[in-house]
């Protein structure tokens, strides 16, 4: 379970670098064994921007002049056009991320970005995909449980979000079948090949894994039963804007869920800014058009929060 690491090509990761640079991610995640914290390396998110093979003009002619060579003015006035619209969606950017988010010192485990009263927190790299399958986490978060609150059916489309190495995936996938789809969802392309090896692994033919953007889960609209998020909502870099296209791809009625590390008690071995409380969790989909239908707090470490979508 991991949140997306802002790519270069990114609308809103272009306007956030104007107040937070290239700022290092954390590679590993939260606690080592014997709940003792493990030394964190450090590793430099920003990768060069691919560059675009330009526009190309086709020169062939087609029935009735379609594809015919575009005559020099038309070109301009169209590049000039293109030229405009790309300038005022630059300058609506940080607008946008001035009126949600605001920038802090960035904690020892955060980003230095805050969003309704709290920092983001770091992300896991894929260097920490050895600890989303240590053998102890059955027993240390009890899995089972999480999958009976989620109450799957057969034929429900369930994607979820910061799949990691589809730890979840692999085990809600047998519970929507027959008819049933999980969409595994992950913006590391790193975790998408190991993603993508478990699934061949795994002979579960209903997981199709999707590379998604640091804004936009990048599904198709009211295509999803449910969407669910287990312990990675906490390091969404654009939570706002993901959450808008998680609603998008949702179905009238579809229900997204919220699984995160109990903020309430102290007893979880998890570092503070990789937990959330329930207050919070509902305080933040109170911005959407969604109604809490119940919270689940069977699990040892972790809460479930689960929405209904309104219409």
């Amino acid at each position: 379970m991991t949140a997306p690491v802002s790519p270069a090509s990114s609308p809103n990761a272009t306007a956030e670098k104007a107040h937070n640079k290239a700022s290092p991610i954390l590679v590993g995640y939260i606690f080592g064994k014997n709940k003792g914290e493990r030394k964190l390396a450090m590793r430099n998110s920003v990768k060069p921007a691919a560059v675009p093979s330009g526009m190309g003009v086709n020169h062939e002619s087609s029935r009735n002049g379609v594809g015919a060579a575009m005559s020099p003015a038309i070109f301009w006035r169209c590049a000039w056009v293109a030229l405009l619209l790309a300038a005022n969606a630059a300058l609506a950017q940080p607008a946008a991320f001035a009126e949600r988010y605001s920038v802090v010192p960035a904690s020892a485990d955060g980003i230095g970005k805050r969003f309704m009263g709290r920092e983001i927190s770091a992300v896991m790299g894929w260097q920490g995909a050895a600890w989303l399958e240590r053998e102890e986490r059955e027993r240390e978060e009890r899995t089972d449980l999480l999958l009976a609150a989620l109450a799957l059916q057969p034929g429900m489309v369930v994607a979820d979000i910061g799949a990691g190495t589809g730890y979840l995936s692999r085990r809600m996938a047998p519970a929507v079948m027959p008819g049933g789809k999980v969409w595994a969802v992950d913006v590391q392309p790193e975790l998408i090949s190991l993603l993508q090896a478990g699934v061949k692994r795994s002979g579960l033919t209903q997981i199709e894994v999707r590379l998604g953007a640091v804004d936009d889960v990048r599904l198709p609209v009211g295509s999803v039963d449910m969407a669910v998020m287990v312990d990675v909502y906490h390091e969404l870099a654009y939570p706002y804007e993901v959450m808008a296209s998680v609603l998008r791809a949702l179905k009238p009625g579809g229900r997204v869920v919220f699984v995160e590390y109990k903020a309430e008690d102290p007893r979880v071995p998890i570092k503070p800014l990789h937990k959330m409380s329930e207050a919070q969790i509902k305080r933040e989909a109170a911005a959407f058009a969604l109604d809490w239908e119940r919270t689940v707090s069977t699990l040892p470490w972790q809460h479930v929060v689960v929405f209904r979508k309104r219409g």
